[in-house]
């Protein structure tokens, strides 16, 4: 039995990029597991159509020899549920609840209400004592964050 040989991820996404230019949706994630499984995820501003991800998959198996290496191929879309990964993904997200942890560990619920080039506002209620007060109380806050300030932000799936 022969050794694997590991397909490098920027291979894979070398032949993903070119085939996305001037269509509606950009790479998110391509990886690559030590036994060849290869992940690749788009996602775009109009969602990810089946028939494309079929097409996108076809297109990365011409371009991979499978003689040479085999491997195991999944193309697909990001899940609702995982982290903003490029600043695209913030600015699909405008207006919708997110969930997000700060590096320093406080975690936040809110609404994504702007998107810059190196960061984003979340709209949120903080527990506040303003002076003369004897308790606090909740208040709406514009807070923003550069995008290397928090662990993670993504979609708030409120259950």
């Amino acid at each position: 039995m022969s050794p694997i040989i590991m397909i490098q991820p920027t291979i894979v996404a070398d032949i993903v990029k070119p085939y996305l230019e001037g269509k509606n949706y950009e790479l998110i994630t391509c990886s690559v597991s030590p036994d060849n499984r290869i992940l690749v995820e788009i996602d775009s501003f109009d969602g990810v159509d089946v028939d494309f991800c079929v097409e996108l998959s076809h297109y990365v198996q011409d371009h991979l020899d499978r003689e040479a290496e085999d491997y195991e191929l999944e193309v697909g879309s990001v899940s609702i549920t995982d982290p903003f990964k490029t600043p695209m993904q913030y600015h699909k997200n405008l207006g919708n609840e997110v969930e997000l942890l700060t590096k320093d560990g406080r975690k936040l619920h809110g609404v994504l209400t702007d998107v810059g080039d190196e960061d984003f506002e979340v709209e949120t209620e903080v527990m506040v004592k303003n002076e003369g007060d004897k308790k606090k109380h909740k208040e709406l806050q514009q807070l923003r964050f550069g995008f290397d300030d928090v662990k993670y932000c993504k979609y708030d799936l409120k259950v």
